[in-house]
């Protein structure tokens, strides 16, 4: 089965209310988007307008793969866009922002494709199966989008209080199926870390000119670049891993509940999730009625085996209650406690008449409606329909179908002259090229002169980054087709002498992160060991 294959095959519309206030400061509009995520068509709108952040507020977050149809509010002025992708229409004044009590409820169409005519039994059987029992409220795949492209959850950093590595996954992290001008922004963040001043000679730099403006007048201040960054965002990132404890505690609280025969496994983006195909009618009546806490540091509870699934993840997580706390900023960076409902009920639940698949030739789709209440997942229901059958697509399948990133970014970069080839000699193997930030006119005049008063000049030796990277993430850059066919390379002609110059100024010591330290007091362990084990040797000889 295959969904999402055409942007007509997800639809979503929201059911709204809202109070009309003819002088409201608020203009209100029903944005029509899709290929485009809520944050990315917002940011559009922003940046076309010259709208401050937080200007715009909307109902929810709908998912980027598909056509959707949500609220928006514009605070203090009249926007209009009608580009084919995105599109507003002006419903009314309203004198408050908007916010999640705006949903009363959204309504998704389906279109599942490459079926076969034995899939449309189990399908039925599936239909009867969620009807009866409801599907688990689980966050699916596409709010774990850090996951899915290398950064791993960047909330794990702030508790840890390491904001600097936060900032680093933030935007110095390219994702290899990130095929837009954001990764390439990102990969020369990632091999430029700490020279603020450079310039990126991308145009996707300018979503985080905030950040990179607070980095150069405050360099070692991380926490203060943290904070340049959108409110929305922050809040995501924090969000994110909350939902992947919600879904790892409400697993494990099923286990405790159920017999291991009314359960089974389904893959997503974070990694297993249990669904029931049985109950009950007393584990049944408890599901119904029951919630289960976004975990915070005030969380209480009343049911002692909900209690225990929690110690359960956050024992595995090497975390206590106490700990989903940002000490740095306690008042902008904070998990809220609060309840979700265990189960979704999909109502008006409609399986459509089969037809071919234009698509995919030989194979019949189906559409399947519904109606869930605000922040639920509609392909979870989905998958739930098409269990028997449906699998969730590795980043190894979804790379199979797109050009490398690394020729992109090669093929992005400005070229490099021959004599500045030549200066730069021969690299060890798997070295990386310095990269330049204003093509080879900034090369000569680096090798020719020392920098201008008032300007650092750039680290001989990689950034504490580089060192972490290669410990990390040894394959980071997998080996292109082109670099499969290079002959071996051939030896690179001698370099003149360059012109003997007074060594530029010392930069002043940049303090470690945590992940460095960390690295070094190993490093410091390690060697203390092997002395001592060499001086035990030494004296077992001399007896």
């Amino acid at each position: 089965m295959r969904i999402k294959q055409k942007p007509e095959d997800f639809s979503v519309k929201e059911s709204y209310r809202f109070d009309e206030v003819p002088t409201g400061k608020h203009r209100v509009y029903l944005m029509d988007k899709q290929k485009l995520s809520t944050f990315d068509a917002v940011g559009r709108i922003r940046d076309a307008f010259g709208l401050k952040p937080g200007a715009i507020s909307y109902c929810g977050l709908k998912d980027k793969q598909g056509r959707t149809e949500q609220l928006i509010a514009v605070d203090g002025s009249d926007v209009d866009m009608q580009d084919p992708d995105l599109r507003l229409k002006y419903l009314g004044r309203t004198d408050r922002a908007l916010s999640a009590a705006n949903i009363t409820s959204n309504r998704f169409s389906v279109t599942v494709r490459a079926l076969g005519p034995e899939s449309l039994g189990p399908l039925n059987m599936a239909a009867a199966e969620v009807n009866r029992l409801g599907v688990i409220n689980y966050f699916d795949s596409q709010r774990f989008g850090s996951l899915k492209h290398g950064q791993g959850f960047i909330a794990k950093d702030l508790i840890r209080g390491d904001f600097e590595a936060a900032l680093h996954n933030f935007f110095a992290k390219p994702s290899e199926l990130d095929r837009t001008e954001d990764a390439k922004v990102k990969a020369f963040w990632r091999d430029n870390w700490g020279r603020w001043d450079a310039r990126v000679p991308f145009e996707g730099s300018r979503k985080y000119h905030r950040v990179l403006r607070s980095l150069r007048d405050y360099p070692n201040d991380w926490v203060r670049a943290f904070m340049q960054i959108d409110s929305d965002y922050r809040a995501m990132m924090l969000f994110e891993y909350q939902s992947y404890l919600w879904n790892e505690g409400v697993r494990r609280y099923l286990q405790l509940l159920m017999p291991r025969e009314h359960l089974f496994p389904m893959r997503y983006q974070a990694g297993t999730l249990l669904h029931h195909r049985d109950a009950s009618p007393e584990v049944l009546r408890t599901l119904r009625d029951a919630t289960f806490p976004l975990l915070g540091p005030n969380t209480t509870f009343s049911n002692p085996q909900i209690e225990e699934a929690v110690k359960w993840v956050l024992g595995r997580e090497k975390l206590a209650l106490k700990d989903l706390s940002i000490e740095e900023t306690p008042r902008m960076l904070y998990f809220k406690s609060e309840e979700r409902p265990l189960l979704m009920f999909p109502h008006k639940l409609v399986v459509g008449r089969t037809q071919n698949d234009e698509v995919n030739r030989g194979d019949i789709k189906v559409n399947v409606a519904f109606t869930l209440p605000p922040g639920a997942y509609a392909t979870l229901v989905v998958k739930r329909l098409f269990h028997f059958e449906y699998a969730e697509d590795s980043a190894e399948t979804i790379r199979a179908t797109q050009r490398p990133l690394r020729a992109e970014l090669e093929a992005a970069a400005p070229p490099r002259s021959a004599s500045a080839r030549a200066a730069s000699g021969p690299r060890a193997p798997g070295a990386k090229a310095p990269v330049s930030d204003a093509g080879p006119s900034r090369h000569r005049a680096l090798a020719s002169k020392a920098p201008p008063s008032g300007r650092p000049a750039r680290p001989s030796s990689a950034p504490a980054w580089s060192a972490r990277r290669s410990k990390a993430e040894p394959h980071a850059e997998a080996p292109t087709r082109e670099d499969a066919r290079a002959p071996t390379a051939r030896p690179r002609r001698a370099a003149p002498e360059p012109e003997v110059i007074a060594p530029p100024p010392p930069e002043p010591a940049v303090p470690l992160g945590f992940r460095e330290k960390q690295r070094q007091r190993k490093l410091v362990k390690a060697q203390a060991r092997a002395e001592k084990a060499a001086k035990a040797l030494k004296s077992r000889k001399k007896k």
